[in-house]
């Protein structure tokens, strides 16, 4: 089902600059989604992940925002408050092409 940001975003996709610069935060965008999507999915509000890890609940609001780079860290305290582990993988290049 097409929303009308999906339609936006498709034309916006066509610049080539715009894409570029889509593409290159493409991986930080992905990060957040995962970390929102895992708190989500344990159930917890920011508070309550907050007094699990000890990080500041502000933090953890900024970083799902996209307002903090966390370190690999932070990461894997998170992924523990959520009863989770941190998996980092790289992929070829190949196989993230749309084709």
């Amino acid at each position: 089902m097409s929303t009308r940001f999906d339609d936006f975003l498709e034309e916006q996709l066509k610049d080539e600059e715009f894409r570029k610069e889509f593409e290159a935060l493409q991986p930080e965008h992905a990060v957040i989604q995962a970390i929102i999507d895992a708190r989500k999915e344990s159930g917890l509000t920011q508070k309550e992940l907050a007094e699990k890890t000890g990080i500041a609940q502000g933090d953890i609001s900024k970083i799902e925002k996209g307002l903090a780079n966390p370190s690999l860290k932070t990461l894997k305290r998170l992924a523990f408050g959520m009863g989770k582990v941190l998996k980092i993988e790289f992929v070829s290049i190949e196989n993230t092409i749309k084709g």
